[in-house]
Order: C-alpha cells, then structure tokens, then sequence
C-alpha cells in the first residue's frame, strides 16, 4: 500500500468505473442514466479517434530512433533532418505525457535525486555528461513500504517507509562515450517506464551509472592501508631479531584484514546489482515505441474521464445558470475524494476546452453551461459524421 504525498491531477479511477459510478446515481433515473452512457459511448470514440491520429504520428516521428525496429527504412535523412525530427520527437513526447498528467523532473530536480543515497546503502554516481538529450517524468509521489534486514535489528526483518514514484518514464539520446558498451547505437532514442520507484533509486535506470565505494569501506580500506605500512616499517626492524617468518605472518594478516575490507564492499555491489535485475524485471512497464502505446492510452483516458465529469456536472448540478470554472472544480474536486478517498487537483480549464471545442458546452460571461443531453448526443454524432472530409451525397440522402 502508498499513501499519496502530494495532490495531483491525475483522477484515480477507470473510465469504465467513473461512467458506472455517475450512471447510477438514483437521482439520475433509468432514461437520463441510458442517455448518459450513450453520451460517455460516442464522446470516447470521438476521443479515441483523435488520439489514433496523434498515435500514427508519434510512430511516425519515432521509427527512425527506434531500436527495436524490425521493419526496412525506406526513407534516408541527412544530419539535419535527423535533428530537426528528434528535436519533435522530444517535444511530442512532452506533450503527450503531461496530457497524462505526468510531471517532468527539471534538471535541478533530477541531479538532486540522482545525489540521494539508497536506503539499501548503496551510492551511486551518474555521468550526465554521457546524455545529449534526457527527460524524465513522474506520477504518483507517494509513501511506500519496503523490508529489509539491518544489523543494528540483528539482521531481523523490517518494514521502512520510503518515498516512492508510482509511476516514471524518461526519454534518452546517448553521446558517443568509452564508458558505454560498443552494442548501444547512439543514434538511437531510448524510451523506459517503470512502475514504484524507490526517489533515491532513480540512478539505477540510467545508462552510465556507476556504483560507489561507501565511506565507511574507504575509511577502512584508507587506514589498513597506512597502518599496514607503518606496521612493516616498524616490524621491519624486529626481522633480525624475530627472523623473515614472523613479518611474512603480519603482512599475511594485513592483506587478510584489508582483503575482508574490499571483498565485503565486492558483496554489497553484487547484492545491488542483484536487486537491480529483479526490480527492473517485475518494475518495467514498457520499452521505446512500447511506451508510446502505454502513454496515449493513459493520455487518451485522462482526457475523456476529465470531459465526462466536467459534463456531468454542469448538466446535472448546475441548472440552467450553469457554474463558474471555480465552483465547477470544487464540485468535481470533492466529488472524486469522496469516491476514491484520495484528493485529486482536476484540471478544470483542460476539461473546459475540450467541452466547449466540441460545442457540448456554451459561456453566459463567467459560467459554463451544458448544452440538453440530447442536443449533446446530436452534436457528437455530427462531429463524429465529418471526422474525414470525404463526402457522399447519395449516402447521405
């Protein structure tokens, strides 16, 4: 179980689920309530459609980046058409996943998060320099529970409480470095999402990271070090009293001691490691053009759940005088964390516009008023009717 640390604008519910719980609301009655599903039906088509053209051109956009492309390029592009298509491929991606009410992580942000040290103990350091265009985006800024075993609990089990992201995606383009193995093809775009991730771990899915001797190891390591050749020196002056055995056995418990020192920092980077490949295999939601499938759909539901209540609402709340974009988003607000438990910031204005784009709304000064259901179900199935600007006359009559 997460408890949610922030309020955010994503709407904790299923489509299918949000139209069940509105559609059966007693006050509704039996025909507004049929009226009501039939409008969520074609409202959603309508959407969908939509997102199945911005789909094809996100694809589009990608296929010379992607890869796990399996398919014969049959376009060629020059340095410079390369680099305007990845400057739009960075842009559309930005665009999509904050329609699914992502947030990206500034620089600032992501070079803090990469600087916090795991609660496993392990630090890891990220080269940014390897990265010539990076985004990263999170959702879900929550409370986790994780276990682990301490020797301060005498290695018995506990569960701490971490800061964790419920979701995260980031979009890589690689330099040409030494430090990456000669398999990755830099002209690449890379595409990753995840799912509860530890804030302190973010490191671990970057390209380039390396693991990083703890202080207390190096402390250790440091002082055997110096100790060890203090301790020659000075043994050094007893071999002709004591013979050569007895400054072999101090050097052989000198390498020994500072042999346990590095073989245990060996464990703890194995053990990380480890951890690593068993949470990138059951935390990995989705790779490259695999990620845009998964973001269009969250987008594309984002989107019709936030039409939906925002119609809802002015058509059954508001009354003739309809609401003002305030009193709307108080409503919707309250609405959600009394069917969810969980606070939600609705994105009143995004809602709105969508409304009023599909002429479901209309504005009297400051407040929105919803058109009859039925003039609603009419206008969709016109949009719905000109989606294409192909024409038949005799289809029509």
């Amino acid at each position: 179980m997460a408890s949610s640390l922030n309020r955010e604008k994503y709407i904790p519910l299923r489509r299918a689920d949000l139209v069940h719980l509105l559609a059966t609301d007693p006050a509704l009655g039996p025909d507004r309530a049929e009226a009501f599903r039939r409008f969520c039906d074609i409202l959603s088509a309508t959407l969908h459609f939509e997102y199945k053209r911005l789909s094809d051109s996100l694809k589009d956009t990608y296929a010379p980046f992607d890869p796990e492309a399996t398919t014969v390029a049959v376009q060629q592009f020059s340095f410079e058409e390369r680099q305007a298509l990845l400057e739009e491929l960075f842009r559309d991606v930005d665009e999509l996943i904050r329609k699914a009410n992502f947030i990206r992580l500034d620089k600032t942000a992501l070079e803090k998060a990469a600087q916090l040290r795991s609660e496993w103990g392990i630090n890891m350091v990220v080269d940014f320099s390897l990265f010539e265009k990076i985004q990263v985006y999170i959702r879900g800024d929550v409370v986790g529970q994780r276990s682990r075993r301490s020797w301060r609990k005498f290695w018995k089990e506990e569960t701490v409480s971490i800061p964790v992201y419920e979701r995260l995606a980031l979009i890589i383009k690689l330099k040409k470095s030494n430090l990456l193995p000669k398999s990755i093809d830099t002209d690449d775009v890379f595409l990753k999402y995840f799912k509860d991730i530890p804030q302190a771990d973010i490191e671990m899915l970057l390209p380039g990271t390396r693991i990083v001797m703890p202080g207390s190891h190096r402390v250790k390591l440091g002082s055997s070090v110096v100790s060890g050749l203090a301790i020659v020196v000075y043994n050094s002056l007893k071999v002709a009293v004591f013979g050569l055995g007895y400054l072999v056995g101090v050097l052989c418990a000198l390498f020994g001691y500072g042999w346990r020192q590095y073989a245990g920092y060996q464990n703890a980077k194995h053990a990380c490691n480890l951890r690593l490949t068993q949470s990138l295999y059951f935390q990995t939601l989705a790779n490259n053009v695999g990620v845009l499938h998964y973001l269009i759909d969250e987008a594309e539901e984002q989107d019709s759940r936030e039409a939906i209540l925002a119609y809802y609402f002015l058509w059954t709340a508001a009354g003739p005088s309809g609401m003002t974009m305030a009193e709307l988003d108080n409503a919707i607000e309250r609405d959600i964390e009394i069917k969810t438990g969980k606070s939600a910031d609705f994105e009143v204005d995004d809602a709105l516009s969508k409304l009023e784009r599909l002429k479901l709304i209309h504005i009297e000064g400051n407040r929105y008023v919803a058109v009859p259901i039925d003039t609603a179900l009419e206008q969709l199935d016109r949009v719905w009717d000109h989606q294409f600007a192909y024409h038949n006359a005799d289809a029509a009559a």
